[in-house]
C-alpha cells in the first residue's frame, strides 16, 4: 500500500474561469511528479524521500511559486521557505527566508537528517545548506520574467502583498493570495507517513515576513496517522496550527474527510480560505479546497488523476 498527493496551491474566489495559458504546463509538471515519484514509491523509496523529490520537481516548475519562479518580496528580492516531517518518529525539519539556493526543501531535509536544530533561518541556513551540497543559485536565476511582471504590476498599484501572485501574463486572471505554494505527502511500503511543502510566500511581502508553509504543525504535519500539507493564506493556518489540526481531529474519531473539511471551515473565518491534501496510515487521500481552484493530483494503485478547477481528471 503506498500513495502519494501533490498540490501546487489553492485560491481565488467565485466561479473557476477555466485554464489559462500557462496551466497545461503546470498539468504536465504535476503528472510527471506523480508518474515518476509513484513508480519510485512501488519501488520501495522510502516516503520521506518521495515528498522531498516530488517538491523538488515541482521546485524546478518556474510556473510553481517555490524554487526558480518564486514571487517577488517588497524589496525585489525572493525569499523561500520549506519544511518537511516524517511521522514515525516526528522527525521534521524547516529552513526560512532562504535566497541562495535551488531547492530549499533538500535543505530543509537536510536540517532534519542533521537532527537538531529544526528550523534554520536566513543566511544560516543558506550557508548550512551549500556546504552539505545543495546547488547554490542567484537572485537572478530564481526571478522569471512572468514574477518581475507580477511584482511590478503590484509596485504600480500598491496593492495588497499577494495579490497579483497567480496573475497569468500580469492580466490578473487568478487573482488571489499564496497560490503556487506546491507540498507532498505520501505513504509508503512500510507505511511511513510524510508530508513536505515550499513556498516563495507572496508577492510583495514585508521583509521578514513568515507564512505557514516553514512552521511545523502550521503548513506540514506527519505523526503515524496522517500527512498534511495545506496552503492558503499563511497568516490564518498559523493562527490555527491548521495541519496539525486534522491529525487532532482524527484522534477524537473524525474520518480523514471530516477532519480536513472541517479544518478549511475553522480557517475560513480568518480570511484563511484555502486548500490541504492528506493521507492517512490506511493508504485514504484527501485533497478538498475553498477556493476558486487547487492545483492538485494523486497517485494509487497505478492511477493518476490531476486537476485545477471542481473537477480531477484520470491521466
Amino acid at each position: 500500500m503506498v500513495g502519494l498527493a501533490i498540490h501546487g496551491g489553492a485560491g481565488g474566489d467565485g466561479p473557476w474561469k477555466g485554464p489559462t495559458d500557462l496551466d497545461p504546463q503546470r498539468i504536465a509538471c504535476m503528472h510527471n511528479v506523480l508518474a515518476t515519484v509513484g513508480s519510485m514509491l512501488e519501488d520501495g523509496i522510502d516516503a520521506l524521500e518521495a515528498v522531498t523529490i516530488a517538491v523538488e520537481m515541482m521546485e524546478n516548475e518556474p510556473l510553481f511559486n517555490a524554487g526558480i519562479g518564486s514571487v517577488i518580496a517588497a524589496d525585489g528580492s525572493v525569499t523561500m521557505d520549506a519544511s518537511i516531517m516524517r511521522g514515525s518518529d516526528a522527525a521534521a525539519g524547516s529552513v526560512v527566508n532562504v535566497k541562495k539556493v535551488r531547492h530549499p526543501i533538500r535543505a530543509a531535509k537536510l536540517v532534519l537528517d542533521n537532527n537538531w536544530p529544526v528550523m534554520l533561518n536566513g543566511q544560516g541556513a543558506d550557508d548550512f545548506a551549500i556546504r552539505n551540497g545543495v546547488e547554490e543559485v542567484s537572485q537572478e536565476w530564481l526571478i522569471t520574467d512572468l514574477r518581475q511582471a507580477q511584482w511590478k504590476k503590484w509596485k504600480a498599484a500598491k496593492s495588497r502583498p499577494g495579490s497579483t501572485d497567480e496573475d497569468d501574463e500580469a492580466m490578473l486572471d487568478h487573482d488571489t493570495d499564496g497560490m503556487g505554494t506546491v507540498g507532498a505527502v505520501a505513504i509508503d511500503s512500510k507505511g511511513v507517513l510524510a508530508a513536505a511543502t515550499s513556498t516563495g510566500g507572496m508577492t510583495g511581502k514585508p521583509n521578514g515576513r513568515i507564512g505557514d508553509t516553514a512552521i511545523i504543525g502550521a503548513g506540514t504535519w506527519a505523526d503515524n496517522r496522517v500527512a498534511v500539507s495545506c496552503t492558503g493564506v499563511g497568516e490564518a493556518f498559523i493562527r490555527t496550527c491548521a495541519a496539525h489540526e486534522v491529525a487532532s481531529r482524527l484522534r477524537l474519531g473524525e474520518s480523514l474527510t471530516e477532519a480536513c473539511e472541517n479544518m478549511l471551515e475553522m480557517v475560513a473565518p480568518l480570511g484563511g480560505r484555502g486548500g490541504v491534501i492528506a493521507i492517512d496510515c490506511n493508504g485514504h487521500i484527501e485533497i478538498p479546497f475553498q477556493t476558486m481552484l487547487m492545483y492538485r493530483g494523486f497517485w494509487k494503485d497505478g492511477e493518476i488523476m490531476t486537476g485545477i478547477g471542481p473537477d480531477l481528471t484520470s491521466q
